[in-house]
């Protein structure tokens, strides 16, 4: 049976006008009433201008491109790639024919803004989305994406994950996703934990990224294997701040390690955004890098190497998987074995670590 508008808005206890109002984004509408519509919405599967079964094959040149904040050069890079790699320069444009318009979806890292934009695209009839980045780290959270990814798919839109884990195991056979591009965040942290052990280091503290990403998770489980396997794993909670992704994060959470082991000898970040920030709070607190501290960040940015000293860091394929990404989401590429390819990270060893005093 087809949801109509009615059915939408009885289910969001509104008029059918306010529902037209949030959906066609022409009026003002309060927070909490746009909530409850769009809510009724996703559960109710609504799709504009006519049933579902009239999308059985997606139609517009639209590509979404989802990510956590479009400021930040992992992600400006990730979704540059994506655009260049649909456009005639790449030999995009194969999915319905001509050139794609790629649109930047910027959640902020909300789940809720995640799961809107979905539906949005959904009602878009979007050609391909692309989720780049690290998930939230909560199954109710996954199952509900792999939920709206299975109804874009079933309307037609290739869908793609960019630097971002598999769907859950519940989702797995749904035809969801076309491919999956994972980063090895786990073996380059590792491999990074390694490296200053090698030097000498015995008490390294970590600045973690935000403890509900998968991201986060990952790069803290590598460090902390390199560590459990140094025999050094007795501290590990009381030496690991968490925070955002950003400067001010890695400048607060050096200085609190530094209140609760003043003896470190290296510090590492979750990546080199926060590592600006912890060798600024190295700098004001009089203390040399690396000569008192070494410092260690991840990704590999492209300010990395202009940073004084330059980062040592994991330098993962943010341009190439974009790009590849990009070609996947316009068919010009097929998907790989199962789905699912894992590009790794290769460890790039600068000026800011040497050896322990």
């Amino acid at each position: 049976m087809t949801v109509t508008l009615a059915d939408v808005a009885a289910r969001a206890r509104v008029s059918p006008a306010t529902v037209s109002r949030v959906l066609n984004g022409n009026y003002p509408v309060a927070t909490a009433t746009r909530e409850r519509v769009m809510r009724a919405v996703d559960e109710l599967d609504y799709v504009v201008n006519g049933p579902a079964s009239s999308l059985a094959a997606a139609t517009s040149d639209l590509v979404g491109v989802l990510v956590n904040d479009i400021a930040d050069p992992f992600f400006g890079i990730i979704a540059g790639a994506v655009q260049s790699a649909m456009g005639p320069a790449g030999g995009g444009g194969a999915v319905g024919g001509g050139e794609k318009l790629a649109v930047v979806c910027n959640t902020g890292g909300s789940p809720e803004r995640e799961l809107t934009y979905l539906t949005l695209l959904q009602r878009q009839r979007a050609a391909a989305v692309v989720l780049t980045g690290g998930a939230v780290d909560d199954p109710g959270h996954g199952t509900a994406v792999a939920a709206k990814l299975a109804r874009l798919t079933a309307a037609g839109t290739r869908v793609v994950l960019c630097g971002r884990p598999p769907l859950p195991a519940a989702a797995e056979g749904t035809g969801a996703v076309l491919a999956t591009l994972t980063f090895d965040n786990e073996g380059g942290a590792r491999r990074l934990t390694e490296h200053l052990l090698s030097l000498g280091h015995r008490r390294l503290g970590y600045v973690a990224g935000p403890v509900e990403r998968t991201t986060t998770r990952q790069r803290l489980e590598g460090h902390r294997a390199a560590m459990t396997a140094a025999g050094l794993n007795t501290d590990l909670d009381r030496l690991t701040v968490h925070g955002p992704y950003d400067r001010r994060s890695g400048y607060e959470a050096a200085c609190e390690l530094l209140r609760r082991e003043p003896g470190l000898t290296a510090l590492v970040a979750a990546n080199d955004t926060v590592a600006l920030g912890v060798c600024a709070a190295l700098r004001d607190r009089g203390l040399r890098i690396p000569d008192d501290v070494s410092v260690a960040g991840f990704d590999d940015l492209p300010f990395s190497v202009d940073a004084v000293p330059s980062l040592t860091t994991v330098r993962l394929p943010l341009h190439e998987a974009g790009a590849r990404a990009g070609r996947l989401a316009t068919g010009t590429e097929a998907p790989p074995p199962g789905g699912l390819a894992t590009m790794g990270g290769e460890l790039v060893v600068r000026a800011s670590t040497g050896r322990a005093r």
